[in-house]
Order: structure tokens, then C-alpha cells, then sequence
């Protein structure tokens, strides 16, 4: 009996729990998200503990399955998250649902909106000044390429001046990303698979601005789960 007791105090102690129904051994794992359009694996970032654990905490509820991408911008962004879109109708607007919570943001000087990077999204400005992030909507930048005088037009009239580091601006130019939305929404990740999955979802056909940027034919998150990192 004491030799039981005291194995199974050692496998407790070698995997505690941390809150919201994770372990320690989930913060090494990366996300699998399969869609109707193929299977992206995000990375999420130790930099952002509460985005990270938040993200971790609602993919092991399930939260994000059978969620759509809802919103659909070309060279731009997808977004996901909104759990109201789970048996939404054509054509309905979506993006106002969520849990009733908000994350602090958590800028980082490490992590910038490059192509892959996951992101959070947020209300705007004039009603979020200390621009918190929504409980459960997420984005995925796809972006685009920038030439040195695009980015220079960036750092003037969307970054008031703010310049981007040398390195960021080596990677906008080579794999592209969304630069004038650094340090005004908080990124929390990247993908490490599945950037034609990325590419294929921002070129579907969708409403456009009036019709919320929503895909005309849904993708759907099918399944998010928990891997172990390669």
C-alpha cells in the first residue's frame, strides 16, 4: 500500500495543475486546428501567459469546434471565435460573440504581426482604450508583402512615427504581414503548419464589407486539440 500511495503522489507532483483545467504539460503543446479547409498547427507564446492560457483553456473545452471563420479579408486576416457562429444562418453578420470577459493586452516587443501570427481580437479604441482583448476571437494575419517605402508610409501615418525593427522589416518585405496593427492588438502565437491553409481561406469568395467580409460558403473549424510539440 505504501509503495501505491506513493507512486501516485509522484505522477501528481511530476504534472500539477496550473487552473482552468490545465497542466503544466499543456503549455508545451502545440494547437491543431483542423478545418474544412485543411489542418493549420499554431505555437502559442510564453511571452503572453494570459493569452496563451486562456486559448489553451478554451480548446480543451471545446470551445472552438465547430466554429467558422467569419470574417474574411484578403491579404489581410481571418478571423474565428465567435461561438454564436457555430449554427449561424447565411448571410447573418457575425463577430459580437464571446465569453463575458476580456483579456488585458500583453504587447510584447518579440512579437509582431508577420504572416501566421495569431492575434486577438478586440472592440476599438473608443470604447476599449486600454485595448483588452476579446475573451475568444482570434485572428490569423496573412498580410502582405511591403516594398522599404511601404513600410516607411506605415511608420508615418498608422504608426505616428514608431519605427519597425530592422528584423521585423526584413520579414514584411519577405513573407509579408499586417505592420500597422503592431502594438495596438495583442499577438499571442504563429502558425508552424499549414500557411497554404492559411492562404487557401483568405482567398475564398465572401459578402465583402457590407455582408461582414463573411465567406459566402462557411469554413468551419471542425476540431482544435492539443499536440505534442515537434
Amino acid at each position: 500500500m505504501a509503495g501505491t500511495f506513493f507512486m501516485i503522489l509522484l505522477v501528481c507532483s511530476c504534472n500539477p495543475k496550473i487552473g482552468d483545467g490545465l497542466r503544466k504539460k499543456d503549455l508545451k503543446k502545440d494547437v491543431e486546428m483542423v478545418t474544412t479547409s485543411g489542418t493549420m498547427v499554431i505555437r502559442l507564446s510564453d511571452s503572453t501567459p494570459q493569452h496563451r492560457n486562456n486559448f489553451l483553456k478554451l480548446v480543451k473545452q471545446h470551445y472552438y469546434d465547430s466554429v467558422l471563420f467569419h470574417r474574411v479579408i484578403k491579404n489581410f486576416m481571418i478571423q474565428g471565435g465567435d461561438p454564436d457562429s457555430k449554427r449561424a444562418v447565411a448571410g447573418k453578420q457575425l463577430g459580437n460573440g464571446g465569453p463575458a470577459y476580456t483579456i488585458p493586452a500583453e504587447f510584447r516587443s518579440t512579437l509582431f504581426h508577420e504572416k501566421g501570427a495569431i492575434a486577438a481580437a478586440r472592440e476599438g479604441d473608443d470604447v476599449n482604450p486600454k485595448k483588452a482583448s476579446s475573451g475568444s476571437q482570434f485572428y490569423i494575419v496573412q498580410g502582405k508583402k511591403f516594398t522599404d517605402a511601404g513600410l516607411d508610409s506605415v511608420e508615418t501615418y498608422r504608426l505616428k512615427g514608431r519605427k519597425i525593427p530592422p528584423d521585423w522589416r526584413i520579414l514584411y518585405k519577405t513573407i509579408g504581414g499586417t505592420p500597422h496593427l503592431d502594438q495596438g492588438y495583442t499577438v499571442f502565437g504563429k502558425l508552424v503548419k499549414g500557411m497554404d491553409v492559411l492562404d487557401s481561406i483568405a482567398s475564398v469568395a465572401t459578402g465583402g464589407r457590407q455582408g461582414g467580409d463573411r465567406p459566402i460558403k462557411d469554413v468551419r473549424i471542425i476540431s482544435v486539440k492539443l499536440i505534442k510539440r515537434r
